[in-house]
């Protein structure tokens, strides 16, 4: 397994341009399998996960061709539907979280889609029931094989309903919406997510015949047509990596500028780093994060304790709870950092307190920090990525620290983010990446 030593301590200049959004590329590629016509794709993070479910669809028949870096093509006029069925398929669609999202589009193109127990980050807990609910009430027949934890769906011909979703869940939104764009009649979805992720496959959907209204609404209402086509599309850059460089910039004294934000579609990101003390301006699509002596965290306005907490869209991604926590060590002030969705995320919080943060640990889904403020450096340790948005954290935590650390299963890094050291070294920082 490689992992990543670290000298910490230096101070980067420079530009950055984001990678394009891991959590749309992962909805988009499977959006291929509903039509036979060319889809190409452009600004595809060429990161672990996203390779992965691209070597998932060229193994179930999909044509695939890299046109350059980032930038493919795809046509599903050859789906091996048996493959479904077979041991490796099972093996590679468990490595991978993101593969649920195949089966709404195989299910509503060929009348059957399976897919196994899915894998993806040791958070806590992640049901899939919304997703097959979803299904279910398209009129598809589920059955669950608890052996082999196995999923499988089956249904001629799916037809349109009103569903009131029980969670907002992203995958499940994206994944019922494909599946509902072939179904005959009118599907209508309440409680839908609104990420721009999930905007970004209605879209895309629309680019190849689908009828979809209240795109960026919490209610989707979707006309199913009998046939789809070929489309060109363009992922947006990731927010996620977005505002962990804005978290790494503050942390480690940087000067940094960060190119075609699309700050349009990045929500209250940049308004929740702000409110911890980052100094960032707007420069037309660019956002450049001011070096700093020091930066403080904002109070509310009666003088409490800001609290940070994730929320479902337009609110604060989950993803970048763990970024915030580790903005917050170095910053003057106290934070309640409180993670609501997962039950685990925030276990990785004693790697940062060995490393000299003060931070307690309230329950698994509350964290208190106490800025240090500077007064005193983090020093450097040997830890283990549990994951990949903590593993980043903990990659910043590490720049930032005194001396040399070490990061080890940096496969988990390399599942969201794209070639992370080969892009900073250039801007000064020091990060060896050791197989």
């Amino acid at each position: 397994m490689a992992q990543f030593e670290i000298e910490g301590g230096h101070i980067l200049h420079g530009e950055l341009t984001p990678q394009g959004a891991k959590n749309e590329a992962l909805q988009i590629l499977c959006a291929v399998l509903l039509t036979d016509g060319v889809c190409e794709i452009e600004n595809i993070p060429e990161i672990r996960d996203v390779l992965k479910l691209i070597e998932l669809l060229q193994k179930l028949g999909v044509k695939c061709t890299r046109l350059a870096r980032g930038h493919y093509q795809f046509q599903a006029d050859a789906v091996d539907l048996d493959f479904l069925e077979s041991p490796e398929f099972k093996k590679l669609g468990a490595a991978l979280r993101g593969s649920i999202m195949i089966v709404g589009p195989l299910l509503t193109r060929f009348g059957r889609g399976f897919i196994p127990s899915p894998g993806g980050d040791k958070i806590g807990r992640r049901r899939l029931d919304t997703h097959f609910d979803g299904f279910i009430a398209l009129g598809a027949e589920f059955q669950y094989l608890p052996e082999e934890s196995f999923y499988k769906v089956h249904s001629p011909k799916l037809k349109g309903a009103f569903m009131h979703l029980d969670e907002a869940s992203v995958t499940g939104t994206a994944n019922i919406v494909m599946a509902a764009v072939l179904a005959q009649g009118t599907t209508t979805i309440y409680n839908a997510a609104c990420e721009p992720y999930v905007q970004q496959t209605c879209r895309m959907l629309e680019g190849m015949g689908a009828d979809i209204q209240g795109i960026g609404s919490n209610q989707l209402v979707i006309k199913g047509v009998d046939k789809l086509h070929g489309t060109q599309h363009r992922c947006l850059p990731d927010m996620i990596e977005i505002g962990s460089f804005m978290g790494m910039a503050a942390i480690t004294q940087s000067d940094i500028t960060l190119k075609n934000c699309r700050i349009d579609q990045l929500g209250i990101i940049p308004r929740t780093f702000k409110r911890l003390g980052v100094n960032m301006e707007f420069m037309g699509d660019d956002i450049r994060i001011f070096g700093n002596d020091h930066y403080e965290i904002d109070s509310f306005i009666d003088g409490s304790i800001l609290t940070v907490a994730d929320q479902i869209w337009p609110g604060f991604t989950p993803d970048l709870i763990s970024i915030a926590l580790v903005t917050a060590i170095q910053a003057r002030g106290t934070v309640l950092i409180h993670q609501k969705m997962f039950e685990s995320r925030l276990f990785f919080v004693d790697n940062l307190i060995d490393m000299g943060a003060q931070i307690i640990l309230c329950d698994p889904h509350r964290a208190t920090v106490i800025g240090l403020d500077r007064k005193t450096k983090l020093k450097g340790i040997t830890m283990s990525s549990p994951d990949i948005r903590a593993g980043v954290a903990l990659l910043i935590a590490a720049m930032s620290a005194k001396g040399k650390s070490t990061i080890k299963n940096i496969e988990q890094i390399d599942r969201g983010y794209e070639r992370i050291e080969e892009r900073l070294n250039p801007l000064g920082a020091h990060i060896v990446r050791v197989d």
